[in-house]
Order: C-alpha cells, then sequence, then structure tokens
C-alpha cells in the first residue's frame, strides 16, 4: 500500500472531524467548504478559536495558539481572508501586549486542563512562537490590519534579537520572513538564523546518527528537528540552510517514520492519552504535505 492509502485508513480511524475533512481536502479531491465548516465548530463570539483545537490547550476558551492554529488550516485551503479573518484580528489585537505581540497562552486558560510545559500566566510577555506564524501568514494573503503594524516590528525585533535559540523559536521565525513584505530584509535575517540552526546544531543533518545531536533544553527525550521542520516547502527561505543530500537524506526519515497503522508519530511530550491521539493526524497530514512539496511520491 502507497504512503497515502495507509494514511488513509489511520486518519478515517483516529482523527477528528477537522483532520477528517483536512485528509480528504488535500489529498482526495474533498472541498473547502467542508474544511472551513468543520473549524467552525471551534470558533467562538470573540473571533477567536478554542475548543482544544491546538491539543494541548484543553477548554472552551479563545487562544491565540487556536486562533494561529485556526489561521493556517484557512491559509492551506485558500481561505484565509475576508470577515472571517476580520475578526480573528479584531481578536488578536484584543489579547495582544502593549507592543503588539501575541502572547503564548492568554490568562483565560487558567482553569482548564492545560500541557505542563505551556505556563499560564497572570501577565504574559510577547512571544514570538505565537505572533510570528500569524503574522507571516497575514502578510502573505495580503492581509491589513491596523494590529500587523506593531506586530511586524515585534517581530523583526524578536528575530534580530535571537541568539541562542530553540527550533520551535526558529520555525515561528522561518514562517514570519516567509511571508513579510520586505523580502531583501527577510533573506539577510534568514540567513544568519541559517548558521545558528548550523551552529547550535538544531537540525539533524545525519539521521543515521541522530544519537549526536543534542535535543534542547525542556524538549522531550528523542524531540529531535530535521531540515523538513524548517523548510516545510523547497520555497521556504530556510531551504538555503541545507544542501541538496542533507534535505533527501531528512526526507528519507520522514519516509520511513510512518508508522505499521499509517500514521506519523508525535515528538514532542505527550502527557495525556486524548491529546497524543488528537494530535497523530495533524502531523500525519503535515508529512503528507511536505513530501508532496519536495516531489516524493505518496501514492
Amino acid at each position: 500500500m502507497s504512503p497515502l492509502a495507509r494514511a488513509e485508513g489511520f486518519v478515517w480511524l483516529t482523527a477528528r472531524v477537522l483532520e477528517q475533512r483536512r485528509f480528504a481536502h488535500h489529498f482526495l479531491g474533498g472541498g473547502a467548504d467542508a474544511v472551513e465548516a468543520a473549524l467552525s465548530a471551534h470558533l467562538n463570539a470573540d473571533g477567536g478559536y478554542g475548543h482544544a483545537l491546538e491539543p494541548d490547550l484543553r477548554g472552551p476558551v479563545s487562544q491565540p495558539l487556536h486562533t494561529g492554529h485556526a489561521l493556517r488550516v484557512l491559509d492551506s485551503i485558500g481561505r484565509c481572508g475576508g470577515q472571517r479573518v476580520e475578526r480573528m484580528c479584531r481578536y488578536f489585537t484584543a489579547v495582544s501586549t502593549r507592543e503588539g505581540a501575541l502572547p503564548a497562552v492568554h490568562p483565560s486558560q487558567r482553569g482548564y486542563p492545560t500541557a505542563p510545559f505551556i505556563p499560564v500566566v497572570d501577565d504574559p510577555p510577547g512571544d514570538l512562537l505565537a505572533t510570528g506564524p500569524v503574522v507571516g501568514l497575514l502578510h502573505r494573503n495580503q492581509v491589513w490590519h491596523a494590529w500587523l503594524f506593531r506586530a511586524t516590528d515585534f517581530c523583526w525585533a524578536a528575530v534580530d534579537a535571537l541568539g541562542a535559540s530553540h527550533p520551535y523559536e526558529i520555525e515561528a521565525a522561518v514562517a514570519f520572513l516567509d511571508g513579510v513584505p520586505d523580502r531583501a530584509r527577510a533573506e539577510v535575517a534568514a540567513d544568519r538564523l541559517g548558521r545558528l540552526v548550523r551552529e547550535q546544531r538544531m537540525a539533524v543533518l545525519d539521521p543515521e546518527r541522530i544519537a549526536d545531536y543534542p535535543v534542547s533544553d525542556g524538549y522531550a527525550p528523542g524531540e529531535h528537528h530535521f531540515p523538513y521542520d524548517f523548510a516545510r516547502t523547497p520555497q521556504s527561505l530556510a531551504r538555503g540552510w541545507f544542501t541538496d543530500e542533507e534535505i533527501q537524506a531528512s526526507l528519507d526519515h520522514l519516509e520511513r517514520e510512518q508508522a505499521k497503522d499509517g500514521g506519523w508519530p508525535v515528538r514532542w511530550r505527550q502527557w495525556a492519552p486524548g491529546t497524543a491521539l488528537e494530535a497523530r493526524p495533524m502531523v500525519t497530514i503535515e508529512a503528507l504535505r511536505t513530501l508532496r512539496a519536495y516531489g516524493r511520491p505518496i501514492g
């Protein structure tokens, strides 16, 4: 059976309705309307998204991470615009810090089950991890909103200040740089970040020697990152950080990671059975999209 056929069985067996609709849209010719309808189940009256859209945050309340996830879904189906995104921008404005940045977790999450590695504090600071991907996607889709001016300035300052870092933060920076309008500045910043990634050994360049690469502080054992994690498509600025051989070796590893049940594994820390079950179909869809983007046959 092809990787796609094996993954299809896994998705129908385990996935939420949203991921089933997304799988059908991306790989089986399904419509975008069905994806948007499933995503609407997570929409709240404030224009943000909740209801455990991002599995590591439980409960009904809107959160920046949930809403950023919703934005990525809309972008993936070509629906990143219109009144719904305008309402999302109003939500981002309402929960952002003074400098216009999004916190990783808004205090409204307090009292609901939350992954132990995501702290809930009363006055959270702005966070590049939450803000960068949102700002990058809005720019890439030519969405303009007053909030974007301050948020873009925050992201530039955060990217320029990056020194010692970790893979998820770098990936958020890449998501910002891949969409921001100032392409010349983005290319210069990406070149510097690429050198950081290699110097700090954040990417496993030889999957046959994975144990030789460090895992960042606070990450789960074995929570390594690979070139394809930074460069999800060949068009990403992060693609230039790696040689053709390194990219191909990482894609070979990604293909081998597909489990017997047809799904791909979750590498980050698993703290509850339900969250891991919900996350694996999401990871599986992204693995297939990455392989296809690089021209790998998936079936």
